[in-house]
Parts: C-alpha cells; sequence; structure tokens
C-alpha cells in the first residue's frame, strides 16, 4: 500500500473495483456475442452475400470455441447461427423456385431478396446492439434448429 500524500502516517485505500453491468453480464461476453452478430456481415461480405454459407460460419466458430465457457454468448451465437441458417434456407428455397418456374420465379425472388437482405441487416445490426448491452436478443422468424 502506498502511502496517503496527505497524512504520511496512513495508507490510502485501494480503489474501489469497477462497477458492474447492470445487465449482469461481463463486458468480455457482451463484446464475443455483438461479435457473433457481425460476423455474420463480415462473411457476408468477404464471402457469397446474404443466404450464403460465409454468413453463419463466423457464429458457428465463435459458438464453437466459447460455448462452454461463456453462457450469454453460447445463447446469442446459436441465436445468430439459427437465424443465419434460416435466412440461408429461404435463399435456397428462393433459387429452387428460379429454376422450378425456368426464370419466371426471378418476379418474386428477386423482390424478396431484396426485402430479405434488408431486413436480415436491420435485424442483425439491432442483434448486435443488443448483445453489447448485454440484452439477450431473439431474431423474428427464425427456425431454432441449433438447440
Amino acid at each position: 500500500m502506498s502511502e496517503n500524500p496527505i497524512d504520511p502516517g496512513q495508507t490510502a485505500a485501494p480503489p474501489p473495483p469497477p462497477p458492474e453491468h447492470p445487465s449482469g453480464v461481463s463486458a468480455d461476453q457482451r463484446q464475443w456475442a455483438m461479435f457473433a452478430h457481425l460476423s455474420a456481415i463480415a462473411g457476408a461480405i468477404l464471402t457469397s452475400g446474404v443466404g450464403g454459407w460465409g454468413t453463419f460460419l463466423g457464429p458457428l466458430i465463435i459458438w464453437l470455441v466459447k460455448k462452454d465457457t461463456m453462457p450469454f454468448v453460447d445463447d446469442q451465437a446459436k441465436e445468430a447461427l439459427n437465424f443465419n441458417i434460416t435466412v440461408a434456407i429461404v435463399f435456397f428455397a428462393l433459387w429452387v423456385l428460379v429454376f422450378v418456374t425456368l426464370g419466371i420465379g426471378l418476379l418474386i425472388a428477386v423482390p424478396a431478396w431484396f426485402v430479405i437482405g434488408i431486413a436480415w441487416l436491420v435485424f442483425t445490426i439491432i442483434a448486435a446492439i443488443k448483445a453489447n448491452d448485454g440484452v439477450t436478443y431473439r431474431y423474428p422468424f427464425t427456425m431454432r434448429l441449433v438447440k
């Protein structure tokens, strides 16, 4: 302990511990959970776009690495993984529609891809913000395939 500069005979009290986040989730867990959501955007940029394999690769890796040590990250990475798998299934189903209808399905698929892509981006950003706040986020319209 260091001496108190005002009264050399007394020792200074240790600094108080940092205040805990209101959510009770550590900063490290909140950051990794945010990364789990944002890694889908990075995957879309670096690989095949929305609905491709790159969008669920990041959440999958983070979930596999952190699931046993960080419960909040486990939950949020699974949520991001399930959402991105759901979006990929929908995009694939729209491609099937295009091929089955010999291209006429593009009249439905192209606007649907646009709307789903914008919704995917918005929901992913909202999820990342909520995760950074320590709030559990549930994506709408998501099949819970990974439990």
